[in-house]
């Protein structure tokens, strides 16, 4: 039985003591001269800051595509980075840092370890999920598409469970940390319009949707059965 807390774009995992982002696109605002209202990194890190006054989590882990850019990054970039990490570790939490497809100069902005992939206490393995993870877990934890559902005419975020979905194994997908980054609507959506190999059939996956002026977690459900309903 998968037990997780969603909220504001994330999730925490009890079992592991972990709390998960992913997609944060650090950057984004500069690479499209958008100038978010807050800022770019005020915003994550106070997201960010909430999280983990609520949670405690013993880690907090980036599941990739911290970074926008490809070819450059830029000292903002990278002083938003040390940013997020202090947030963290100032919270009592140790920052892990996963990579993505967008993160071609991540190891160089970021002065501790980089990985590829990364196992939590339960043995949990998260990665960015643009590619098939190397190692075997009973869970995967993901980013990559941003999904989002579209309910009653309101496109929200939200994160994907797929019982059994690879391997045989579960898989959450998370929306992007960032709310700069345009979501990818998945009501319609079959496994191959997702660009993450560890969807496969996508009837299986249930939307969990966060209801913050309810303060709670809505689920739906899974795709195949969802899209005769919409």
């Amino acid at each position: 039985m998968l037990s997780v807390a969603v909220r504001d774009r994330a999730v925490f995992l009890p079992a592991a003591d972990a709390l998960v982002v992913a997609d944060l696109h650090v950057g984004r605002a500069d690479a499209s001269d958008v100038d978010f209202p807050l800022g770019e990194r005020t915003d994550l890190a106070d997201r960010l800051t909430a999280l983990v006054a609520e949670f405690d989590p013993h880690e907090v882990v980036f599941a990739g595509d911290l970074l926008h850019r490809f070819d450059r990054v830029s000292e903002r970039s990278v002083s938003a980075l040390e940013t997020l990490a202090e947030t963290c570790t100032d919270a009592g939490a140790t920052p892990v840092f996963v990579a993505g497809n967008h993160d071609t100069m991540l190891a160089e902005s970021w002065s501790g370890d980089v990985h590829d992939e990364y196992r939590l206490a339960d043995e949990t393995l998260v990665s960015h999920g643009h590619c098939e993870p190397d190692g075997e877990s009973h869970l995967y934890v993901v980013g990559h598409d941003h999904p989002m559902l579209t309910i009653e005419g309101r496109t929200r975020p939200c994160v994907l469970y797929g019982p059994g979905a690879y391997r045989g194994s579960d898989v959450l997908m998370l929306p992007s940390f960032t709310r700069l980054a345009a979501g990818v609507e998945i009501n319609r959506m079959r496994g191959s319009d997702f660009q993450s190999p560890l969807v496969r059939d996508a009837s299986v996956f249930r939307p969990f949707v966060r209801d913050d002026d309810a303060g709670e977690t809505l689920t739906f459900p899974p795709l195949g059965k969802l899209r005769r309903l919409l």
